[in-house]
């Protein structure tokens, strides 16, 4: 589900970019093309199409983005622990004092344990 979620995504975006790239700023862009009012879809009508395309892709994009979330494969490992948590678990204690050996080792000795 999230793969056809993704691709839907990917070809919103497409067609979000083409529709923009339609559009002129000055208030031409496909409009222009259009001389005369007697047509069905004149001007204005062309102009108001393009941007009520504009919005309602940019609302499909964000619900679809909110949606996806919901459905990102996840292994149980990773439900039960985050990654923050981790590493706060594995951090190392930047006051702890280190601990050094408190006798020089001398060679060819081995060293014995102490028997328990």
């Amino acid at each position: 589900m999230y793969t056809l979620i993704t691709v839907i995504i990917f070809i919103t975006c497409i067609l979000l970019v083409l529709i923009v790239l339609v559009q002129n700023s000055k208030g031409g862009g496909l409009a222009s093309n259009f001389q005369s009012s007697n047509q069905i879809m004149g001007v204005r009508k062309t102009t108001d199409f393009l941007e009520k395309a504009t919005w309602v892709l940019a609302g499909v994009l964000l619900f679809l983005s909110v949606v996806s979330s919901a459905f990102i494969p996840r292994t149980a490992e990773q439900v039960n622990q985050s990654e923050i948590q981790e590493q706060i678990e594995n951090a190392i204690d930047p006051t702890q004092v280190p601990n050094f050996p408190t006798s020089v080792p001398v060679e060819g000795a081995e060293e014995e344990t102490p028997a328990e």
